[in-house]
């Protein structure tokens, strides 16, 4: 899609597959993809449970597929993407994680990495990441489908009611991780992802064998819509370089697409002395402006300036002459009777310095 400026294409990111923990094959997977009208997938299969299966990359019946990993057993997992070889982490710090995915050239997200757990089955464990101190991350997921559905199962009771009304009562990121996320990105750009975590897996639950979300249904939840100034060419090279380009840029944002499709969002700053356009993800150094929102559909849209509130409204666009430099970053909430307003879209920041 082009708006004159740039191409947006959606993806899924952190999937599972039977590589690891995950129910369903890479096909699997690529037909659920299809049928949701994604562009691209990325699988991120545990790295203690199988080797990088680099061998799926590639374009799959028009899907292009790419291969990650999650790497992290207890605590501190991180999202890597274009890695060249799996990192066995069982003896690693945080840190030399992270060290080792930079020297391959490649760049990871803290997952989940405030993660509260599901009541009910798991007696609450969470994989969060504590170590704070870590550099050279390229930036955190901050919405995370699976995550954040969990959270709301504290008995049997609880997960049939969130069951059926998971496109309504899922949370959305966390105000710990929005809290950390802007705190961090006064200091330096930190890109932002979101992702469903789909396992498409079957529970046990007593004698019962259920399987609770498909891969068909968690593809079309949390995605993460990428902006670029170079169309997809179906050549993998190419395309992978692209992604990867938009991704480590913050060049992106993120959305749950079963409330709404939100293909087609805008949110952009426009300097009043050289009128150029400066989309998410970029630095710049400060000068008076508008900031532009255009929201694909009526919604509350907020803009978040170093981590407080700035402006709200109800409608689909919304320009906010800006006077001071910050950091500044769209929210739009869409409202679903009788659930209210409910989280749909989070763009990374624009860094006015």
């Amino acid at each position: 899609m082009e708006d004159g400026h740039l191409f947006e294409y959606t993806g899924n990111l952190h999937i599972h597959t039977v590589y690891s923990d995950g129910g369903g094959t890479v096909e699997d997977i690529v037909k659920a993809a299809r049928k949701v009208g994604l562009d691209f997938i990325i699988l991120n299969d545990h790295s203690y449970s199988t080797q990088l299966h680099i061998e799926d990359e590639g374009y799959h019946k028009g899907i292009l597929v790419l291969v990650g990993s999650e790497i992290g057993h207890r605590f501190h997992h991180y999202l890597a993407f274009n890695i060249k070889r799996q990192i066995d982490d069982k003896n690693f710090s945080p840190q030399e994680v992270i060290d080792e995915v930079n020297r391959q050239g490649a760049f990871g997200f803290l997952a989940h990495p405030f993660e509260k757990g599901m009541p009910f089955l798991d007696n609450s464990k969470a994989y969060t990441w504590n170590d704070w101190s870590v550099k050279g991350y390229t930036g955190i997921c901050i919405w995370n489908f699976t995550s954040r559905w969990k959270e709301n199962v504290k008995t049997i009771w609880h997960g049939i009611f969130h069951l059926f009304l998971k496109k309504y009562t899922v949370k959305g990121p966390s105000k710990e991780t929005m809290t950390k996320w802007d705190e961090l990105c006064l200091k330096r750009q930190v890109a932002a992802i979101g992702g469903s975590d789909a396992h498409g897996a079957s529970v046990k639950i007593g004698f019962l064998k259920i399987k609770p979300f498909s891969y068909k249904y968690l593809l079309g939840t949390i995605n993460t819509h990428i902006l670029t100034h170079s169309p997809l060419e179906g050549d993998e090279k190419t395309d992978k370089d692209i992604i990867y380009n938009a991704l480590r840029e913050g060049s992106c944002f993120i959305a749950h697409d079963s409330i709404y499709s939100a293909r087609g969002f805008k949110f952009y700053f426009t300097k009043d002395k050289d009128k150029k356009r400066h989309e998410m993800g970029r630095e710049k150094k400060f000068g008076p402006g508008v900031i532009v929102i255009k929201s694909p559909a009526y919604g509350l849209i907020r803009i978040i300036r170093d981590g407080l509130l700035f402006k709200e409204t109800y409608g689909s666009r919304l320009s906010v002459k800006i006077h001071k430099k910050g950091v500044y970053r769209a929210e739009v909430f869409r409202k679903m009777p009788p659930f209210g307003m409910r989280p749909w879209i989070f763009s990374n920041p624009i860094y006015l310095r």
